[in-house]
């Protein structure tokens, strides 16, 4: 049997840690985590023509993850990563080979196969990589998962791109302080992060928003009604780097590959708690799985 297709959207790049570089973006940890929990995943980004770009393509195909990516004369994307107890803070270098993805028929076509795409607005900050991610979305088939993770970065967003990017998707996630931004930005009235989250349900007729509250809890609301939540087990942190699309990513996979709504949170919850014990979004899975750091913590 075929494993569902995954296609990541967006930026990757070197996160350049205290203690080295490591290979990562949001799109291409969330195509990780997604190969490693059953789907057959594919990036689709730019490198430039020089060796952190040869290096960036090497370590992402060892780690399981096909690459779609364009060589072009702009620079490898870095991000300077200064990690605060294990909390990091990102300094992003602008006019990187990812802020120049262009359009061809050949990505149009990976699009139109894939089962999940998932995408943020990091990626779509410059106008040529925006103008290009927006016309491979319009190629996607019905019925894919379209998972937006909105993924605030800097200034690199704005309310007419939130709304056209949840325009185009049907999976939503975002963390508790990006709520609060959102409430503002949205005008959505006061009450709880449930009701929240609700309205984006409705208005952009989600199938599911998914909220997350870091060292505490996550929800994941169906347009059905169906909720789960979960507290966020405790472990001891490495670093954060990568967690959140860990999560995306294992439960996108879970969720293709035939899991329930409630099993591919238990699975996306041991995961993220997974990769917080490692440095770097990319960790490899022990031979046995993940942790259920769940069950452990009953």
């Amino acid at each position: 049997m075929s494993k569902p297709i995954v296609i990541a959207l967006g930026e990757i790049l070197w996160d350049m840690l205290p203690t080295g570089k490591r290979a990562g973006g949001a799109p291409v940890n969330f195509a990780y985590h997604a190969s490693q929990n059953g789907a057959e995943s594919y990036a689709i980004s730019a490198v430039g023509n020089d060796e952190l770009g040869t290096e960036l393509l090497d370590d992402a195909h060892k780690a399981g993850i096909n690459t779609l990516v364009q060589t072009n004369d702009y620079p490898t994307g870095t991000v300077a990563v200064a990690l605060t107890n294990g909390i990091p803070e990102y300094t992003i270098v602008q006019n990187v080979a990812w802020d120049h993805i262009s359009y061809t028929d050949e990505l149009a076509e990976a699009v139109s196969k894939a089962d999940a795409i998932c995408f943020g607005t990091l990626g779509l900050r410059s106008k040529e990589s925006h103008d290009t991610i927006i016309e491979l979305l319009k190629h996607a088939k019905d019925g894919a998962l379209k998972f937006f993770d909105i993924n605030l970065r800097a200034n690199f967003y704005s309310k007419e791109l939130i709304e056209e990017l949840l325009g185009y998707a049907n999976i939503f996630k975002i963390n508790d302080d990006e709520l609060i931004m959102m409430r503002e930005m949205f005008s959505i009235p006061e009450g709880k992060d449930e009701d929240a989250c609700k309205w984006f349900l409705d208005r952009f007729g989600l199938e599911y928003i998914i909220l997350t509250g870091g060292a505490t809890f996550s929800t994941i609301i169906a347009k059905d009604g169906e909720t789960s939540t979960l507290l966020t087990p405790h472990v001891e942190v490495a670093d954060t780097v990568g967690a959140g699309d860990s999560f995306s990513g294992s439960f996108t996979g879970k969720l293709l590959s035939g899991a329930s709504l409630k099993e591919a949170h238990h699975a996306a919850v041991n995961t993220a708690a997974y990769v917080c014990t490692k440095e770097g979004g990319w960790p490899v899975y022990p031979a046995e799985g993940v942790p259920d750091y769940l069950a452990a913590a009953k």
